[in-house]
C-alpha cells in the first residue's frame, strides 16, 4: 500500500503531467526537460517503490523550476509543489 507522500507525489506527477499537455507547445524546447523529468521521477518511484534519496533528481527539479519560472509559471507552481511533497519524503 502506498504511503500517502507517495500518494501526493504520484498525483503532483499526473497534475504536473496534465498542464505540461495543456499549456506547453509540442514544440517547445521546455516540452523534452520536462517529460524527461517526470519519467525520471515516475521511474525512481517504480524502481524503488520508493521516493528514496534523489539528489539527481531533485537537482534536475530545481534546474528546471529555474528554467522554466517565466515562460512556463503553472508548470513551475506545480514543480515546486513537488519539491515540497519530496521534501517531506526525507530527500
Amino acid at each position: 500500500m502506498p504511503k500517502p507522500d507517495e500518494t501526493a507525489l504520484k498525483a503532483e506527477l499526473q497534475v504536473l503531467r496534465a498542464e505540461l499537455d495543456r499549456s506547453v507547445a509540442h514544440d517547445s524546447p521546455a516540452r523534452p526537460r520536462i517529460e524527461q523529468l517526470l519519467r525520471d521521477l515516475e521511474s525512481h518511484l517504480d524502481e524503488t517503490g520508493e521516493a528514496g534519496p534523489g539528489q539527481n533528481l531533485i537537482g534536475g527539479l530545481r534546474a528546471a523550476i529555474q528554467h522554466f519560472e517565466a515562460e512556463h509559471p503553472r508548470a513551475t507552481a506545480i514543480m515546486n509543489d513537488i519539491m515540497v511533497v519530496l521534501s517531506n519524503m526525507g530527500i
